[in-house]
Order: C-alpha cells, then sequence, then structure tokens
C-alpha cells in the first residue's frame, strides 16, 4: 500500500512524486497535496487533494484534482466515480459500500441506479 504524507509547499514544485489510485491503479505524477493549490488566487479546496498542472491549457492558474484519501480508512484514492465518493469528505467505493447505511438516501438511490446500470452491461 502507498501512502503519501503532505508535501510543504516549498517542496511541491520541484520535487516530482507519483499519485496511484490503490483501486484501479491509476498513477501519475502530481505537482501540490493540499488544499490551496499553487499559482491560484482565492481557491480553496474541501478536501486534501493531490493535484497537478492542466497539461491542456497555458494557464498557470489551471489545474486537475487528481484523487484525495479515503477518511475513513486512509486508502488514496482517484476522483473517478468507481473509486471515490465525495460526501462532505471523500470516501472510497469500499467504506462507501461498508457503510452504505449511512449515506443519505438520495446517494444511495443514486448509487443502486449506478450499480444496476452497470451490472446490466
Amino acid at each position: 500500500m502507498l501512502f503519501f504524507l503532505p508535501m510543504e509547499e516549498s517542496a511541491t514544485e520541484n520535487t516530482p512524486k507519483t499519485f496511484k489510485c490503490q483501486l484501479c491503479g491509476l498513477s501519475t505524477p502530481f505537482t501540490y497535496y493540499g488544499q490551496k493549490p499553487p499559482n491560484t488566487r482565492a481557491i480553496v479546496l474541501l478536501e486534501e487533494c493531490f493535484v497537478t498542472r492542466d497539461p491542456f491549457s497555458p494557464d498557470k492558474e489551471k489545474f486537475l484534482v487528481l484523487g484525495s484519501t479515503c477518511s475513513l480508512c486512509g486508502m488514496c484514492v482517484c476522483v473517478g466515480s468507481d473509486c471515490s465518493l465525495f460526501y462532505t469528505k471523500r470516501f472510497c467505493m469500499q467504506c462507501v459500500s461498508k457503510h452504505l447505511d449511512q449515506f443519505p438516501r438520495q446517494i444511495q438511490a443514486e448509487l443502486a441506479k449506478k450499480s444496476s446500470k452497470t451490472a446490466a452491461v
């Protein structure tokens, strides 16, 4: 299992690190871990995230959120809907499944709908 400790802001730009989702295996370099990505003015993320510069934009303020850690088990997961869910905090889908009854009914219904679509394919 790979776990990343938050990086100090001074080290974020110079030290390439790799983010790896422990569920789907997505692996890519990230440039920052935290809630306030560099070169952004008024953006504060709702969670500590692994972030990289947007490779499709010349604008230094543009960034992509790659993932975060599950607030229950600490697993490193990407933001893909098959791997994690953000509801006030980030949850890996394994923890969502284990604690589904503790989520609001609307989220339970959306996940059930998604699950039935996946099963039909």
